[in-house]
């Protein structure tokens, strides 16, 4: 901004920090004035001319933000410095005003705030109660600055749309939900996020989302439903990079679970050893569960014959006891392999 304002003007620019520290500058070669700055900003005067710079305070709310000295020894260097520090004062102001909202998400989110606070400090920083949703993005890494750009792309309105960070490897987003017709434009977003990021950022992502709500106090609750969204949907839905609240089906049960009962059901199932699965066995059941215990579409899918599919699951049917050709053991195994999965994330 100030080199904008120093190719309109012909004067050089230096911006200071209420530190002493230079923040910006225009000038080539400039002396050291950090004592003059201090001294300036201890001064009750808003302006000064001292050998070829004219100081100026930047302030808002009582409160100096910045020094700018204009150098120049021209008679339009005040009049430049005072249109500079009006421009300089705006830029500063609206982007502490976002920051101040991103702060008031964050804390409505982690549940920091009470209704009433949230409710008065919404309306000092005009943000509207309406309908929004909750989506968490897990990272395999801390967010850097290609993601957060990447992420910024797909805010349709700064205004109404939030994008924070909270956690090391996870960014929230609170999206303005007015024109979402339901749970299906919802996903649609979400498909958005993953591809976005894996295509444009090569970072492999998991998006969970939470219910919709009305208030800006229910946000707490979306962001809760989009954490556990995400959390059950690593425990037992590894393959799926997508998970919505409201269709976490058998997990949701199972998470609930307390160790014991899942001890006492795995040593029904499966006696004092559990079976250990080779990567080829895994993968064969999950295509077999994939095509709902069809063995035909199964082996066409795996590239391998019919009969080395049968041989596959009856060797299986000797390790575990089970025999997932019939539908009651199928879901025996799977509800089984969940609580295992579960277990092991509580451990």
């Amino acid at each position: 901004m100030i080199q904008e304002i120093t190719d309109i003007s012909k004067t050089q620019q230096l911006l200071y920090d209420r530190k002493g520290a230079v923040v910006a500058s225009t000038v080539r070669e400039h002396a050291d004035m950090q004592a003059e700055v201090l001294r300036f900003l201890e001064s009750a005067a808003e302006i000064q001319t001292l050998s070829d710079y004219h100081f100026f305070k930047i302030s808002a709310e009582d409160e100096v933000l910045y020094i700018l000295l204009v150098k120049a020894d021209r008679d339009e260097a005040y009049m430049v410095g005072r249109l500079a520090v009006c421009q300089l004062r705006g830029y500063v102001l609206g982007n502490r005003e976002q920051t101040d909202r991103n702060g008031l998400i964050r804390d409505i989110l982690t549940g920091r705030l009470s209704e009433k606070e949230v409710e008065r400090q919404a309306k000092k920083l005009h943000i509207a109660q309406e309908k929004r949703l909750v989506y968490v993005i897990g990272l395999e890494e801390k967010p850097d600055a290609l993601i957060m750009e990447l992420m910024e792309n797909l805010v349709d309105d700064p205004d109404r749309d939030f994008l924070t960070e909270l956690g090391e490897d996870s960014l929230v987003l609170v999206k303005d939900a007015r024109e979402m017709k339901g749970d299906g434009e919802a996903l649609l977003l979400a498909k958005q996020v993953v591809d976005h990021l894996q295509t444009e950022g090569m970072v492999k992502t998991r998006v969970g989302y939470g219910n919709f709500v009305q208030l800006l106090p229910e946000l707490t609750k979306s962001y809760q439903e989009a954490r556990l969204a995400l959390e059950v949907g690593r425990i037992f839905y590894e393959e799926r990079e997508i998970v919505s609240y409201s269709r976490l089906g058998i997990g949701r049960l199972i998470y609930q679970l307390p160790q014991n009962l899942c001890e006492m059901f795995l040593q029904e199932i499966f006696g004092d050893r559990m079976p250990d699965l080779d990567e080829e066995t895994l993968i064969t059941i999950q295509k077999f569960f994939e095509n709902s215990l069809n063995i035909s579409e199964t082996a066409r899918q795996l590239y391998i014959h019919r009969n080395t599919l049968v041989y596959r699951l009856e060797r299986l049917e000797k390790i575990i006891g089970l025999d997932i050709r019939k539908f009651e053991d199928a879901m025996t195994f799977k509800i089984a392999r969940m609580v295992a999965a579960h277990m092991n994330h509580q451990n």
